[in-house]
């Protein structure tokens, strides 16, 4: 099913071969590492890699139905290829220093597809917000008309929130990319420290600071939090295409190809299924998110309560927001935003939404702010009631001509207002913002 949602390189990651291929790397390393210490004889290492050049993952699984042991079948088939050039493999280590090591890198690749596909959906956003940085739509609180605003400035918003996240997954990734070969219990009785931090080293991974059989679970939690959140991320912007979709809205929406049906019984439809997708996924990921906190108590130096959670939540986990990213990407670059369709509905409310305009004004005239409140309201629900215009309904109100005049009034109309800081906000996101991540990174 994974294959159906990512890119070959993240399906391959996860597979079985190079699942393999990656114990086989931290068992090597651990063995030049030993070497390099005088703790096996020299040429260890290099008569182990050079009679293994290639590992049958069907073998393992055969061995495995009788061991019952996936690192035991593992090493046993390499004993099987190797003979007595694999004397030293695996000497005084646990398994979970193969398996925690291993699954750190799995992680630390995973996180690099990640976020270089979020890389590209901020470039995506990016070009859109400077695109429209001055086409003003409505802007809603509660769903309900409330301000005009600029569309650029939603795009903005959008690419600042997922600059967090890239911040967050580049710190989750450090985090997690930590190994360990301390032994049993941590307490390297048969191996060194400086063992461990050699064979590290040639993995790219940090040893572990303290740990007992296990690299501590709060990092994988950490890890899996940021991928939830940046999730989240992806599930607003989704949920916002939705409702800019909606039949009463009809401003903006997400691709529809050629050929494509909407509805196996109405020929009209044209549902946001590409965004309603991204929404259920997003709480799939919530749910790792949860599973990766629970993994973090374990029995003493260690259980294998958290083993079989991870086997789910770490591929599934990552392939699925490298997916959500990716199709989050396609729907952004190719949004269909209907401009003229977004002017008529900043007209739907007859200019009820320059209401606070008016209330400044009559605040700043003299009034004190709970009488200026019912002057405006009192005009704002005439409105709605009989569906008048607002600013007519001003101008014939004579308290309100009398306090800020019919220029004032017009004033308060003017819908250019809302876009003058507009340029000052897209300098803190596209130019201060950039400046302070690159002192950070």
């Amino acid at each position: 099913m994974l294959q159906r949602y990512s890119t070959p390189e993240m399906v391959n990651l996860w597979s079985e071969e190079t699942k393999s291929k990656i114990w086989l790397e931290v068992e090597l390393s651990a063995l030049k590492s030993m070497e390099t210490h005088g703790l096996i004889p020299q040429g260890t290492y290099s008569n182990l890699k050079n009679k293994v050049k290639e590992i049958d993952t069907k073998r393992i699984a055969e061995i495995e139905e009788t061991t019952k042991h996936d690192v035991v079948a593992f090493i046993s088939h390499i004993e099987e290829v190797a003979g007595d050039a694999a004397r030293f493999l695996h000497f005084a280590m646990t398994s979970s220093d193969v398996l925690d090591t291993a699954f750190a890198i799995q992680l630390q690749k995973a996180c690099d597809l990640i976020i270089k596909e979020l890389q590209a959906l901020l470039d995506e956003i990016e070009k859109l917000a400077k695109k429209h940085k001055k086409t003003v739509i409505i802007g809603r609180t509660h769903g309900i008309h409330a301000q005009p605003t600029s569309l650029g400035l939603i795009f903005a918003l959008w690419f600042a929130e997922l600059q967090r996240n890239m911040k967050r997954l580049l710190s989750a990734r450090e985090e997690i990319s930590v190994g360990k070969l301390s032994g049993a219990v941590g307490t390297y009785r048969h191996l060194s420290p400086e063992i461990e931090e050699k064979s590290m080293e040639i993995l790219g991974l940090r040893p572990e600071t303290v740990s007992n059989q296990i690299v501590q679970r709060d990092r994988h939690s950490a890890f899996f939090n940021a991928i939830a959140l940046c999730g989240a991320s992806i599930e607003k912007i989704a949920l916002t295409i939705r409702h800019w979709q909606r039949t009463e809205v009809s401003e903006i929406f997400e691709p529809f190809g050629k050929g494509q049906k909407g509805s196996s019984a109405m020929p009209h439809k044209r549902n946001p299924i590409g965004c309603e997708n991204l929404c259920g996924i997003a709480r799939l990921l919530r749910s790792y998110a949860i599973a990766g906190m629970e993994n973090v108590a374990l029995w003493h130096e260690r259980d294998i309560s958290h083993s079989s959670v991870e086997r789910v939540i770490g591929p599934d986990a990552t392939t699925l927001l490298h997916y959500m990213i990716r199709r989050a990407k396609n729907i952004v670059s190719n949004l269909e935003i209907d401009t003229e369709q977004m002017k008529r509905n900043l007209e739907i409310t007859k200019g009820l939404i320059f209401s606070e305009d008016i209330l400044n004004k009559l605040i700043l005239s003299g009034l004190n702010r709970q009488t200026a409140y019912t002057l405006v309201q009192r005009n704002a629900l005439k409105s709605l009631q009989t569906k008048k215009d607002f600013f007519e309904l001003l101008i014939s109100d004579r308290e309100i001509v009398e306090r800020i005049g019919r220029k004032g009034i017009k004033e308060a109309f003017d819908i250019e207002k809302s876009l003058t800081h507009v340029d000052s906000i897209f300098k803190r996101v596209f130019e201060n913002g950039k400046r302070k991540d690159k002192k950070l990174s």
